[in-house]
């Protein structure tokens, strides 16, 4: 009888198969969505502390839509994505989307996620240099979102591309930071010009005291070195409040506003402001 259940169990249930089989047909999906260019950005604003109704700029996050018109979900395909063909291709089309609302929209200052991985992948590097070439003033308004892991995966490689573009006023947001093992000697050579600290140290800091220490730490670490902080994930009022109180310079989450796929500097309100 153990046998027989152990063989079962190296076979693997029914649930692993029909977990495996939709995690094939979710990457089928979303290869045809890339291949076919069928996707969208949502933009989330990044506010200033001292300017909690202002917007320092926007992040601008990818939305794979499959051929029914759904918005595929990230977890569904990014993690598997990632090391793959398929991660680079949905880098091209983030950039590519990113550097067109630049380019119709003179007043944005819009981030932008990438893969380490991406710096070696011709495809992205002319998408990059040709956004930046056609308009001198993308450059200064583009800001890259690494993650931590991705970059401290390969420093060398990341190190000098930051500093090719920073020169030509690109600026770099280190994503996710202290969710990985991050190297504080690469940090300290990288010249990140801002850190987006982790989520998971951000909710629910008002009354965590283990998180407030820890975003405080983080915190100390990034100013130490001259990068703005960004605190990701920011959800309450009560949070929002304890982050400004804490010298953050900029906060990020559903408190100040959701990802919209509809552009906030094309609403019918930003509209009449403007006029």
């Amino acid at each position: 009888m153990t046998d027989n259940i152990d063989s079962r169990l190296e076979m693997g249930s029914p649930l692993d198969f029909a977990v495996d089989r939709q995690s094939r047909v979710t990457m089928t999906a979303v290869r045809g969505a890339v291949s076919r260019g069928n996707a969208v950005l949502a933009y989330q604003p990044v506010v200033q502390a001292d300017r909690p109704d202002h917007a320092a700029f926007h992040e601008g996050l990818i939305r794979i839509i499959d051929e029914t018109g759904r918005i595929v979900p990230l977890r569904d395909f990014l993690p598997l994505a990632e090391t793959t063909e398929l991660g680079r291709q949905i880098d091209c089309l983030s950039l590519s989307l990113g550097l067109k609302s630049l380019a119709e929209e003179p007043s944005l200052r819009l981030s932008i996620n990438m893969s380490a991985r991406s710096i070696g992948y011709p495809a992205w590097l002319r998408i990059l240099r040709e956004g930046i070439a056609a308009d001198d003033s993308i450059a200064e308004r583009l800001i890259l979102e690494i993650t931590e892991s991705s970059a401290m995966g390969m420093p060398d490689l990341v190190g000098r591309f930051m500093q090719e573009l920073q020169a030509q006023g690109v600026s770099f947001a280190l994503d996710d930071f202290g969710a990985g093992y991050t190297s504080f000697r690469y940090l300290r050579d990288f010249c990140f010009d801002m850190i987006k600290i982790d989520g998971q140290f951000v909710r629910d800091i008002a009354t965590q005291r283990d998180n407030q220490v820890l975003a405080r730490a983080l915190q100390s670490i990034a100013h130490h070195f001259d990068m703005f902080t960004v605190a990701e994930s920011v959800e309450t009022a009560d949070d929002a409040a304890f982050l400004i109180d804490m010298g953050i310079d900029c906060l990020q989450g559903y408190y100040f506003g959701a990802p919209t796929i509809m552009p906030p500097w094309k609403s019918p309100s930003s509209a009449a402001r403007r006029g």
